[in-house]
């Protein structure tokens, strides 16, 4: 027995030096080796004279960045052709898709994507405003009317292609200047070399940060006198002219510079005794909101009105009915006071 127990405490001693010897062994050659502490993420051991930046030079730099990209690639026409970037590349995307047939404006918002990176909703609703003016796009399906308000039906279901117009003046690709597109996969045009003052035909209205924009449109024969006048040397008065048609007074334009003015009212006339008929209203207002105007009007004693009818189509036509004993001229005298 004890010779057992000596041999079983020979064995433990030998099992205990092995161990001894491997862990000797695992620990061979690493003793320099320390891990590795990094500091927390919150900590910041740098210098910081070295990382102060200080408000103005970021206002400076990082503001007048974003403001000058949002008034030239945003909201502010270039004078060049009268388009924003948004409407340049939608009239560049029909012409690479023109084979002459009708195109679904879904499938044209989609290619234009491929130049402007704000997303479809934009483009969508560029696409609508520039058919809308009756110059460029030739529209076939439900698109809206400026008249009433009504907006247009979904991209899907409406089509568009360029007008006779539209590829008259607008493209010439020998003397068009290209840059790539945001991606750098495409070429798009800087300008569209457009043969005709578009920018005063269609208008244009912006909002870009610290500046913004209203050009008023033009009728489109008076243009066409007043750029063959220029070219004869000859002087010209121009004035706008709007697509709600409207009484105008320019008497305060200033030639369209910073400061002019122009007032618009609609034409309101009697059609007999009792019914007042409203037949153009002024521009950047619609049927739907001149009635509510009407019957707010109304609702505050300030004129008095039986009932309204509004019978818009390709025209307006707004039949206001009086009751019995309400004189037409003074009712007309209060609708242009208080509407």
């Amino acid at each position: 027995m004890k010779d057992e127990e000596e041999e079983n405490n020979l064995g433990s001693e030998s099992n205990e030096s092995a161990g001894n010897e491997f862990e000797t062994n695992e620990n061979t050659g690493f003793e320099d080796i320390r891990p590795a502490v990094s500091p927390h993420f919150y900590e910041n051991n740098e210098n910081p004279e070295d990382t102060i930046t200080k408000v103005t030079g970021m206002y400076k730099d990082w503001f007048l960045d974003y403001a000058s990209y949002v008034i030239l690639e945003r909201a502010v026409p270039a004078i060049e052709d009268g388009f924003k970037p948004v409407q340049r590349r939608i009239m560049h995307s029909m012409k690479e898709l023109d084979d002459g047939r009708y195109n679904k404006v879904a499938n044209i918002v989609g290619h234009t994507m491929q130049y402007h990176p704000h997303g479809d909703a934009s483009i969508g609703d560029a696409i609508v405003q520039i058919g809308q003016r009756d110059l460029l796009i030739d529209m076939q399906g439900n698109w809206g009317n400026i008249l009433t308000g009504d907006g247009a039906a979904a991209s899907r279901y409406i089509e568009a292609r360029i007008s006779k117009l539209g590829h008259e003046i607008l493209y010439s690709p020998k003397i068009t200047q290209w840059q790539l597109s945001y991606d750098g996969r495409k070429n798009e045009p800087v300008n569209l070399p457009v043969k005709f003052p578009l920018l005063l035909a269609q208008g244009a209205e912006g909002i870009a940060v610290g500046l913004s924009t209203k050009v008023l449109p033009h009728n489109f024969n008076e243009l066409i006198d007043a750029s063959i006048k220029i070219l004869k040397g000859k002087p010209f008065t121009l004035f706008p002219d709007f697509p709600t048609a409207g009484i105008a007074d320019v008497s305060n334009y200033n030639d369209g510079m910073r400061g002019g003015r122009v007032r618009v009212r609609a034409k309101i006339s009697q059609l007999d005794k009792q019914t007042l008929v409203i037949t153009q209203i002024p521009f950047s207002t619609n049927t739907s909101t001149l009635i509510d105007s009407i019957l707010k009007a109304n609702e505050k004693g300030k004129i008095k009105v039986k009932k309204i009818e509004d019978n818009t189509a390709a025209e307006v036509e707004i039949l206001i009915h009086l009751p019995p004993g309400v004189s037409p001229d003074k009712t007309i005298d209060a609708l242009y006071a208080f509407t």
